[in-house]
């Protein structure tokens, strides 16, 4: 399979825009219309519930991870190539062509791609940012907290340079992703649960 093939791929999995999708199939709701018009699992949790909002997680999650894990067994000794498709996994998430580029903020989709190439990393900034949120009640400072936990774990725990690399790039985009939300905290407005 070509790389390009593999990147489509990529980008169409992290596509699926499953917090519309569900939200719309389930409670009967855009969740773009509600809330803070975000896509992903925080906003459905808001408009939909915990359950519908934890589907979405798990969704948007396994969305990253099964694409890396097909780069990962159709070109087993490629680390530059499983990296672009996990960034490319979460470019479609952010960017989804079926929703005109109007995504979500990438941070579940993320979690997923990092999970297949740094466990360790993933697995605690998942952790961290449980911890945060739980503290604070507040989901962009868990998402925050949760991708520098991310980006220095990968740091030393990563098989190759190019995943602690992504790990980086992944945080410098959900930064991007999150200026809102950074905004809003600086002038102590930011939403809580």
């Amino acid at each position: 399979m070509s790389s390009a093939v593999l990147l489509l791929l990529g980008y169409l999995a992290g596509s699926i825009p499953f917090g519309v999708l569900l939200t719309r199939w389930v409670r009967g709701v855009d969740v773009r219309q509600s809330g803070s018009g975000n896509i992903g699992a925080t906003n459905v949790t808001r408009v939909a519930g915990k359950k519908l909002g934890a589907v979405v997680l798990l969704l948007d999650a396994l969305k990253g991870s099964l694409a890396v894990a097909l780069a990962l067994w159709l070109v087993p000794e490629a680390p530059r190539m499983h990296a672009a498709v996990g960034l490319a996994a979460f470019l479609g998430h952010v960017y989804p062509v079926w929703l005109k580029l109007h995504g979500g903020k990438g941070v579940a989709t993320a979690l997923g791609v990092l999970v297949v190439l740094v466990p360790v990393a993933a697995l605690s900034a998942a952790f961290v940012y449980v911890g945060f949120v739980a503290a604070w009640r507040v989901s962009s400072v868990g998402s925050l907290a949760g991708g520098v936990t991310a980006v220095v774990l990968a740091a030393f725990t990563a098989r190759a340079p190019e995943y602690a690399g992504l790990a980086v790039l992944l945080f410098a985009l959900i930064l991007w992703t999150h200026r809102g939300n950074i905004h809003r905290l600086l002038r102590r407005t930011e939403r809580r649960f």
